[in-house]
Parts: structure tokens; C-alpha cells; sequence
């Protein structure tokens, strides 16, 4: 058994290495051959990991949060291998850690996600679906949410900053954006049916959350072979904060202005809107976003 372990470039003062090493040592303790992928930025972590797939690795092992996960589920989805062949294991050490969440996977708990692993290789772990969103001849997939609307504003001003850390970040650069955001005129196609649609923001979900436990569509399921369609309709900056905290507890789908629809294909089109999909910046709009069913085995 050969386990290719892929670490956090970007996590600072050493301690994704420290992370990715802790956990090489735990797969070798169960009698695996570890090979520990640790590059200095993600293009040069993708391209190792694609190597390390091509040279007959058995498994792949992410450590680190969501991004991490978006990077394997690209390198395993988009590998050209049938889905599932090879099956990707999560040892969450992130901020947010959405995925892991969804999927019962210990967050910084690094023996207890490796025994996780361990046990769902012995069982053969489960299948999930992914998201495939694709412009201009070329694709990215996702394992959660992609998003398109006020919380990818929020990433895309909180990944410019270098302070402060973690949650805090996200929640300032939240605060800092509301002040300018204006509603969003999209062009939405679900399953065939057209229409145009003012919002504050649109996501295509997989998994349940985003930033760390935000339950955008709490009823979303995994391998259902659906996407879940979530609309915020336009709101006033103060209406939007009333239901903004209700998001952590799901007690937000109660709202006149939120909708959430069960779909297969979405197109999203909206000028100067810029798509997130695991926290990753995927690119602006339009795309077209598909469930693929059964696209990736996980450990879990």
C-alpha cells in the first residue's frame, strides 16, 4: 500500500509540514509506504501529486483544510482514471475544514483523522459526487459550494489581506465589504428553465457549509446526485446582518428571501462576479455547473 501524502503549502511557520510529517508517521506505523508531498506553492503541489498518481500511489491523503481537498478532488476526478479508482483521504488541520465536517472526519485531531483513514481504506470508503464547473473549454471541480455573489466578495477582499488570521479575517473583510455590496442581477439556468434573478448572492452546494461551519444548505447530501441551488434574494444591508448569524444554526431557510432548489446543471451568468469553490477562486462568471455522480471515493 502506497499512500501519496500531499501537505498545505500555504500554512505558515512550518506547521503544515510538522502536520504532514505527524501524519506520514502514523500511516507508516499501520505498515503503509508514505511518500510526503511537500511543495512551496499549489501549482507545484498539483503537479507532484499528479506525478505521484501516475506512478501507482493507492491512495491520496490531504492535509490541511478545504483547499486541500479541492486540490485532490481535482487531481483525482480530472486524472482520467475511472472515478474512484484511487480514493482520497482528508486529515483536516484547516480553518474551516467544510468537508470534513460533512463527512464525520475529526478536524485537527491528526491520529484520530488517520485511524479514520485507515479504517475506510480497509472498508473501501464511499463514493460522493463532485461539481464540475466548466467556461471556456476548461473545468475545475469542487467536493462543497461553489459560490457567486456577496460571501465570494468576502474571499476575494479577506485573500488580499495578511491580517488578521484565521475566522477573524473572514469576518472583518465580511463587515468591510457590506458597506459598498449592492445586489447582483444573474442570469440562471437550472435544468432547462431560464430566468433572471436579482440576489445577494447565489452558491451551487454538494456539501451542507461554507467558512467554517456556515450551514448554507444544511439538507444538502453527498452522493444524491443533486446539486442544491442557494438564492439569497436582495436585501438591505440591515436585513442582510439580521439573517447572516442564522446561517451557523440553518435557521436562516425560514426567510422570505432565501430559496434553495434541487438541481442537476446550472448556468450562472452576472457581470464582474468572480466564482469561489472550496474557498478556491475558480474565476469570474459565466460558468456552467454539473453534478457528476460518484466522481470520488473518500476515506470516511
Amino acid at each position: 500500500m502506497i499512500i501519496a501524502v500531499a501537505v498545505n503549502p500555504r500554512a505558515s511557520f512550518g506547521r503544515g509540514r510538522r502536520a504532514g510529517s505527524e501524519a506520514a508517521e502514523c500511516f507508516r506505523a499501520a505498515g503503509a509506504e508514505v511518500l510526503v508531498l511537500c511543495e512551496d506553492s499549489y501549482d507545484a503541489l498539483a503537479r507532484a501529486v499528479d506525478k505521484a498518481l501516475a506512478s501507482g500511489a493507492d491512495a491520496l491523503v490531504v492535509v490541511g483544510g478545504d483547499g486541500m481537498v479541492h486540490l485532490g478532488v481535482n487531481a483525482l476526478a480530472g486524472s482520467g482514471m475511472p472515478f474512484g479508482a484511487v480514493p482520497l483521504g482528508i486529515v483536516p488541520t484547516g480553518t474551516g475544514n467544510d468537508m470534513a465536517r460533512a463527512l464525520g472526519i475529526p478536524a485537527h485531531n491528526i491520529p484520530g483523522a488517520c485511524a479514520a483513514v485507515l479504517a475506510a481504506l480497509a472498508s473501501g470508503g464511499r463514493l460522493i459526487d463532485a461539481g464540475r464547473a466548466s467556461s471556456g473549454g476548461t473545468s475545475r471541480w469542487f467536493a462543497g459550494v461553489m459560490s457567486a455573489g456577496f460571501d465570494a466578495a468576502v474571499n476575494e477582499r479577506a485573500n488580499a489581506w495578511r491580517w488578521p488570521r484565521g475566522k477573524a479575517r473572514y469576518h472583518l473583510a465580511m463587515l468591510r465589504e457590506l458597506a459598498s455590496f449592492r445586489p447582483i442581477n444573474y442570469t440562471v439556468t437550472a435544468d432547462g428553465e431560464r430566468w433572471q434573478q436579482g440576489a445577494m448572492l447565489m452558491s451551487v452546494a454538494n456539501g451542507q457549509s461554507i467558512g467554517g461551519g456556515m450551514k448554507v444548505t444544511p439538507d444538502a447530501v453527498l452522493d444524491d446526485g443533486y446539486l442544491d441551488l442557494f438564492i439569497v434574494s436582495p436585501l438591505s444591508r440591515a436585513g442582510l446582518l439580521k439573517v447572516f448569524p442564522k446561517v451557523f444554526s440553518g435557521g436562516h431557510l425560514g426567510h422570505p428571501a432565501v430559496h434553495v432548489r434541487r438541481v442537476r446543471t446550472v448556468e450562472l451568468s452576472a457581470d464582474k462576479v468572480v466564482a469561489y469553490a472550496d474557498g478556491e477562486r475558480i474565476g469570474p462568471l459565466p460558468l456552467t455547473i454539473e453534478v457528476v455522480p460518484g466522481a470520488v471515493r473518500v476515506l470516511a
